[in-house]
């Protein structure tokens, strides 16, 4: 077709763009040639070829054959749209229908999560029926699905709240009543709590899975959870949380009871960062005593505490201490603090030890180092490390299923040696692990999850 105009415009350029009262400029003249043959002249006064006007129409086509092309495009991105919403609205009736079937079936249900799809769904529909300018019953019996879809999440919610409460709280209550069973069945509680009239650890019991962290997320790998080591009057039955996706420290959250922590109820939540001051930390091995948090402070490198009452912090550096040296199963673990009977601890590594492990006791009031211990064992090859009655309790890797205490140093008689107590890991990996002296338990912070050990004492 476009030729073919073409070969018009170049055959009668006059013809093609004159008005017709212009015709009549030109004239035609015709002769017998000497041959016999018919001649004729033409002659046209506007021989200028309109290329400018060509042109015009080429863009005018160009631009015409784009709009249909994105026009199409859109319809085709509309209906592949379409077909996902009818996809996920159908699985949407779906879970309804499971959950409408009866108590049995009934699971922990996001009501708000079903809100918002909801209502993304309708926003869908709305954007194809604006886009495609169509008033299709298709369209009002989708509205009309997704409207009665929202009054029987309503529904649903109003009826089964409660329920879903009861079941957090009755979870809740066995979950205790299983770690008070297992406290009693194997009888590790076989020392007074404070007394250190014991010949250390006999062994270490089955770990006590109390659930997933307050995050719901188990990306959150590097933290620790447990008991205040020396609880304010009145904070006795207080428990705290940390965790991050990486080594930082920015949040730590306290909880009044055990209940309050599993049920993710957090009293207060500190934040160590702020525009006019940064507190922050890294590392994973920190402790609560005397609601302060002691932990390894980022910038400089240096042990920190924050205390928790006041809501300020405070640091020092440690005399030689190194960021080379962390523990086996993660990077920037430096600085360990640890506390037992006997106070507060923490433990490093130094150049001029060649990253053999060393023990520091801290004065609380002063908030330095009284004493210093250097050990045998290379840093680097130990996983964690506890301290319980003044004496140093060092981990290693078994297997995946298996960690064991191998070393154990006693500041006492400055005595060391190697020991084999073997005890379960719920998960192959963690990055905090601490005794408690209130209760006698091992903390472990195991790939998101919070688990303990109860400790069972050689006879003195």
């Amino acid at each position: 077709m476009h030729l073919f105009l073409l070969l018009i415009l170049f055959a009668s350029p006059t013809y093609a763009w004159l008005p017709l009262e212009e015709w009549g400029s030109g004239n035609v003249t015709g002769s017998v040639g000497e041959s016999g043959q018919c001649i004729c002249h033409v002659f046209l006064p506007d021989t200028t070829f309109p290329a400018d006007r060509v042109e015009s129409v080429q863009i005018s086509t160009n631009k015409l054959t784009m709009d249909v092309e994105l026009h199409i495009s859109k319809l085709i991105s509309f209906k592949a749209q379409l077909v996902v919403l009818l996809e996920e609205l159908s699985n949407l009736t779906l879970r309804l229908e499971v959950v409408e079937s009866g108590p049995d079936k009934y699971v922990k249900l996001e009501f708000e999560l079903l809100r918002i799809e909801l209502r993304e769904f309708e926003a869908i529909v709305t954007e194809l029926k604006t886009s495609l300018n169509s008033s299709s019953p298709a369209f009002d019996s989708l509205y009309n699905e997704i409207r009665n879809m929202s009054m029987i999440v309503d529904q649903l919610e109003s009826y089964d709240q409660s329920n879903l409460e009861v079941i957090r709280i009755e979870f809740a209550k066995l979950q205790k009543k299983l770690e008070k069973c297992r406290d009693e069945q194997d009888d590790f509680t076989n020392a007074q709590i404070g007394s250190c009239k014991h010949g250390g650890i006999l062994k270490v019991g089955k770990p006590v899975v109390s659930q997933l962290n307050a995050n719901l997320n188990a990306g959150y790998t590097y933290g620790g959870w447990g008991k205040d080591t020396n609880p304010l009057p009145g904070s006795e039955n207080m428990y705290w949380y940390s965790a991050s996706t990486d080594t930082s420290v920015r949040y730590v959250s306290v909880y009044t009871d055990y209940y309050s922590l599993i049920m993710r109820q957090a009293k207060k939540t500190y934040d160590l960062y702020a525009p006019n001051r940064d507190w922050r930390g890294t590392g994973n091995n920190y402790i609560i005593r005397n609601n302060t948090l002691y932990y390894q402070f980022a910038n400089p490198f240096s042990m920190a505490k924050y205390n928790m009452t006041s809501q300020t912090a405070e640091y020092r550096v440690v005399p030689k201490a190194s960021n080379r040296f962390s523990y086996h199963y993660s990077a920037n673990q430096n600085l360990d603090f640890a506390a037992d009977e006997n106070g507060l601890w923490v433990t490093y590594a130094t150049e001029e030890s060649k990253g053999k492990l060393v023990l520091g006791k801290i004065d609380e009031a002063a908030f330095a180092l009284s004493e210093v211990w250097e050990t045998s064992i290379f840093k680097q090859s130990v996983t964690n490390a506890f301290m319980i009655c003044g004496v140093l309790y060092a981990t290693q890797s078994v297997d995946i299923n298996t960690e064991e205490i191998f070393y154990t140093y006693d500041t006492h008689t400055r005595q060391e040696s190697y020991v084999s107590i073997a005890f379960e890991k719920f998960l192959d990996f963690y990055v905090n692990l601490d005794y408690n002296p209130t209760n006698q338990k091992l903390y472990m912070y195991n790939k998101g999850y919070y688990v303990s050990y109860p400790v069972k004492f050689k006879s003195a």
